[in-house]
C-alpha cells in the first residue's frame, strides 16, 4: 500500500494505492489551510480505507515546484510518517508537474504543465511525448502569463492550474493551443501514488533525511 500525499500548492490531494487500484482519493483547495487541513483529512481516509499506518509499504510525496509553505508541510507529514516507521519507510519524491503531466491524453507533441506560483506568475515545464508518456523536456521555471504565452509554439497543449488571467491569455493564441479542461487540469494524488508506484517497483525510492522540496526563484 503507498500514500500519496500532495500539498503543493492550494491544490491539495491525498491517494491510497495497492498496486492494482486506487483505493481512496481525495482533493481539494485550501485558502492556505494546510496545517489544519491535512493531518484529519488524511486519517478520515485511512479510517474509511479500513487502512492502518502500519499497512503503508511507501510514501510518495510532490517534492514541488510549489509554495514554500505547502512543500514543506506535505514533506513535513511524509517524512515523519516515513520515519517513524519500523522499519522505514520508503519515501519517493515526485515533480510536481510531472503528475499533471501523467494524466494528460496526447493532443499535441508539446505539453505545457502550469502550476500557480504566486504574484501573477506560474511554475512552467515543457513536456514531449515519446510514444507511450510524457516525459520532461528542461527543468521547471517561474514566468509571468505574458511571458510564457510569447515562449509557445504552437501547436501546443497546456494543463495544470489556469486561473482566468492565464487563460484570457492562452485564448487569444487561437486554435493551435489546446486547453485541458477543468478536470483534466487537477492534479490528482491518484497520478502521484501510480507514480509512486512505479518507481517503488523499479527499486527507485528516496531517503527520508535527504530529499528536500524543489523551489523556484
Amino acid at each position: 500500500m503507498i500514500l500519496a500525499i500532495d500539498t503543493a500548492t492550494r491544490a491539495v490531494s491525498l491517494a491510497l494505492h495497492d498496486g492494482h487500484q486506487v483505493l481512496a482519493e481525495e482533493s481539494w483547495r485550501t485558502e492556505n489551510y494546510h496545517t489544519t487541513e491535512l493531518a484529519p483529512t488524511l486519517e478520515k481516509l485511512l479510517r474509511r480505507s479500513g487502512v492502518a499506518v502500519g499497512d503503508l509499504r511507501a510514501i510518495a510525496v510532490a517534492r514541488g515546484p510549489g509554495s514554500f509553505t505547502g512543500l514543506r508541510i506535505g514533506m513535513s507529514l511524509a517524512k515523519g510518517l516515513a520515519l517513524a516507521s519500523s522499519p522505514t519507510l520508503p519515501l519517493i519524491g515526485v515533480p510536481t508537474l510531472d503528475i499533471v503531466a501523467a494524466a494528460q491524453p496526447h493532443r499535441a507533441d508539446t505539453l505545457w504543465v502550469v502550476a500557480q506560483a504566486g504574484r501573477g506568475r506560474i511554475n512552467a515545464g515543457a513536456y514531449g511525448w515519446d510514444g507511450e508518456r510524457w516525459q520532461s523536456h528542461e527543468a521547471p521555471f517561474i514566468v509571468g502569463w505574458e511571458d510564457f504565452v510569447s515562449r509557445l509554439k504552437p501547436p501546443v497543449q497546456i494543463s495544470g492550474e489556469i486561473d482566468p488571467a492565464g487563460r484570457a491569455q492562452l485564448e487569444r493564441v487561437g486554435g493551435h493551443v489546446i486547453i485541458a479542461s477543468a478536470a483534466e487540469s487537477l492534479r490528482r494524488a491518484g497520478f502521484l501514488a501510480e507514480l509512486g508506484w512505479e518507481r517503488l517497483s523499479a527499486g527507485e525510492v528516496d531517503d527520508p533525511v535527504s530529499l528536500t522540496p524543489i523551489y523556484l526563484h
